[in-house]
């Protein structure tokens, strides 16, 4: 497969269809529909500058994962980014600054990258660099969020900038999500959900997906929820081990196998909303498309990432351009060799071969 399968073609087509999916489930709200188009515009103009790029010999991700705080109000139980010690109580010092956020932002616009995915720590505790993302509107950007952050200036944002996207956490019902979020916080989301559907402002949902709950949050009942409250996108997120007590939680094959099942039936019968899984269809992309192949992660102090399940850098982004952290020597050497195709357990290929991405580093 690894010759003659073209990922620029599969990431473009990816991205289309879920603009395609976004365009089609926001057509009851003039409003968001109106900005739907107009970005299926951009990203289509974008496509094409990475196309051209391609076929010049240079190869540009349609995804960019943003981490633009390492701060964090809550404790997850099992939580990848705080057993990295990449999520703190406290605001570190060194971290990337607003006006550094700003200037990524730009260049992943000239590039061509459609989507900035915007995480943490919490990211909506950095309230100056979302709405500097706002003025972006070629991009969008999902705010991957606790959801305990939202306040009326936020609404008012969020209606103002339709290019931002809330996707809250949940992890199925009540007792689910509580239980590895903190108690009221299913409540607190629920609130804000239904403040959302009252405003006519989209929103999506981010789910962990573990051995206890992968049942439960492709059920008709907690999906049917998620709907009727207007939830636009689910984003079904693998669980990764992050200790070996972790491990139980992690999705088996069998189980994945399911989840990618229901995510088809989903797409085919619900089309109200947008489906998507990570790691999920590594399978049809010719392996993980971490490092670039098709996004790449830069961290809240700078440091350009395979993923942020994978958190080695070579190149910190204060000294560099997007376009040359893109062609530093460990992205080079994950995509032009066989880790990313590898045959692994479940959850992250570069999570599970983390000492062969440590010894790429220590060359």
């Amino acid at each position: 497969m690894g010759g003659s399968f073209d990922l620029q073609q599969y990431m473009t087509e990816g991205v289309e269809r879920v603009v395609k999916d976004a365009v089609k489930a926001t057509l009851k709200n003039p409003r968001e529909s109106a900005f739907m188009l107009r970005f299926a515009a951009a990203s289509k103009a974008a496509s094409k500058k990475r196309r051209k790029a391609e076929d010049s010999g240079e190869h540009i991700p349609p995804f960019l994962i943003a981490s633009i705080t390492s701060k964090c109000n809550l404790h997850c139980a099992g939580c990848y980014s705080r057993c990295n010690h990449a999520t703190t109580d406290e605001e570190p010092v060194r971290q990337l600054t607003g006006e550094d956020w700003g200037k990524i932002f730009d260049e992943a616009d000239e590039l061509g990258i459609s989507f900035i995915l915007l995480a943490g720590g919490e990211p909506m505790l950095r309230r100056s660099i979302i709405q500097a993302a706002g003025k972006k509107q070629n991009i969008l950007f999902p705010i991957f969020t606790n959801g305990t952050f939202i306040d009326e200036q936020y609404f008012k944002l969020l209606d103002k900038c339709r290019n931002l996207v809330p996707i809250m956490s949940i992890e199925g019902n009540r007792e689910t999500t509580d239980n590895r979020r903190g108690e009221g916080i299913y409540d607190k989301l629920i609130a804000n959900m239904d403040e959302f559907k009252k405003r006519g402002l989209i929103f999506g949902a981010s789910v962990t997906v573990t051995t206890q709950n992968y049942k439960e949050v492709t059920s008709a009942e907690f999906l049917g929820s998620l709907s009727e409250r207007g939830c636009k996108a689910i984003i079904f997120v693998e669980y990764v081990p992050v200790t070996e007590e972790s491990k139980e939680l992690a999705p088996t094959d069998a189980e994945r196998e399911y989840l990618s099942g229901e995510i088809q039936r989903l797409r085919e019968q619900a089309p109200e909303m947008v489906y998507i899984s990570f790691p999920g269809d590594e399978k049809n992309s010719g392996g993980c498309v971490a490092a670039g192949r098709g996004f790449f992660h830069i961290n809240s102090h700078g440091g350009a990432e395979p993923c942020p399940f994978s958190p080695y850098s070579d190149v910190n982004i204060k000294d560099t351009s997007l376009r040359e952290a893109l062609h530093s020597p460990l992205f080079t050497a994950l995509r032009s060799g066989d880790i990313l195709r590898d045959d692994h357990e479940g959850g992250c290929v570069l999570y599970e071969k983390r000492e062969l991405v440590e010894a790429l580093i220590n060359k």
